[in-house]
């Protein structure tokens, strides 16, 4: 992939790297246009098709990523075999834990999907060498921590409504980095993963889907697309802040 040239010949960030949104509101944002050619020569764009793995339970980490397109869900199995997912991740964000050797959950690509992965060792190098790419990595953590607390509201206190309402705001907030919030999207998971997220049961989403459509707080297109004609209604069901 070739890097363009300024008017002052200097160097300018690759192509690929201008046009993701992780260049602008993810890790690579604290890299020079320098670090950015560098780490584009060796990076790795992969597509995921939904239900794709991106990487196992137990297994060895090789590589790490960003999310350029897509959503990805994790999970973790039980040594029984069951399974919760725990989290979603949206673009841009950064996908593994610097410095951990094997995965200690299952990524996979809830809806088609690209990722630009980078060696793990190369990964490790820049956060012990950049403090400001050190600085990203830790406020994306942060901010992970502070929306597992809050999910552990939602799961502990909040009514099925509320529940199935924070997710759709969740979505909403998150399914496009270029907009704070999307009024109209598609649902990255299938009812049953939805139920499982929450903790309900598939009958039960349906269900509440079903209320807040009469309560006119969403609009339900062929089973899976959902418009928010006010995102404040959607907050107020969801009981946010």
């Amino acid at each position: 992939m070739h890097s363009r040239k300024s008017s002052n010949c200097g160097p300018e960030a690759p192509a690929v790297c201008s046009e993701c949104e992780a260049r602008h509101g993810g890790v690579c944002a604290s890299l020079s246009v320098v670090q950015l050619i560098e780490l584009n020569r060796i990076s790795t764009k992969r597509q995921i098709s939904a239900g794709g793995e991106v990487i196992g339970q137990g297994e060895q980490i090789a590589s790490y990523s960003n999310i350029v397109k897509g959503v990805v869900k994790l999970s973790k199995m039980m040594a029984d075999g069951r399974q919760q997912i725990v989290g979603l991740q949206f673009a841009p964000d950064f996908m593994g834990r610097p410095f951990l050797k094997e995965s200690s959950l299952t990524a996979e690509a809830a809806t088609d999907a690209e990722i630009c992965a980078f060696p793990r060792a190369i990964i490790d190098r820049l956060v012990t060498d950049l403090p400001d790419f050190e600085h990203k990595l830790h406020e994306q953590s942060l901010k992970e921590l502070d929306e597992a607390r809050e999910w552990m509201l939602t799961l502990g206190r909040k009514t099925a409504q509320e529940k199935v309402a924070s997710f759709l705001y969740l979505i909403a907030t998150h399914i496009d980095p270029l907009q704070k919030f999307s009024k109209n999207f598609d649902l990255p998971l299938s009812r049953a993963d939805i139920a499982d997220f929450l903790g309900l049961t598939i009958e039960t989403v349906s269900r509440q889907m079903t209320k807040l459509r009469k309560d006119g707080v969403i609009i339900i297109e062929n089973n899976r697309h959902v418009i928010v004609p006010d995102g404040r209604k959607l907050k107020e069901a969801a009981g946010a802040d």
